[in-house]
């Protein structure tokens, strides 16, 4: 498995725990963490534990069964650097309830989804006589 592939995979695992410990917190403190506490919640556990092990799983297994190479390694290395980025600008944004740094955050996780699908398309995209 590439080495960025793993890093997915493990920084989804890290967010899983961290969705769950804001959860429990939250639940057992009401008030202790400040901003809004279920969005942050929310985008930790789906764009950071769910679409983290999305992105680590498919760019494994969707070239493998495609056959072909990913189309560009380079994508999916800024791929991980934006959505990693992002998400945490996102968190910041609602722990201080300040909508632009949630925005910024946001649209930084955004192009990071539109590389992987850029990239997944032009990996699975057919090939040869059967188009």
């Amino acid at each position: 498995m590439h080495k960025r592939n793993r890093w997915f995979v493990t920084i989804s695992l890290m967010y899983g725990l961290l969705g769950g410990l804001v959860a429990l917190i939250h639940l057992s403190f009401p008030g202790l963490i400040p901003g809004n506490v279920a969005r942050m919640h929310g985008h930790i556990m789906l764009l950071g534990f769910i679409l983290m092990m999305i992105y680590g799983v498919a760019l494994h297994v969707l070239p493998r069964f495609s056959g072909n190479a990913l189309y560009s390694e380079r994508m999916a290395n800024w791929q991980l650097y934006l959505a990693n980025a992002g998400l945490p600008l996102m968190i910041a944004g609602w722990l201080t309830m300040l909508n632009w740094l949630v925005l910024v955050g946001g649209a930084i996780v955004y192009s990071a989804i539109v590389l992987f699908g850029v990239n997944m398309l032009f990996t699975v995209k057919p090939h040869g006589p059967w188009r």
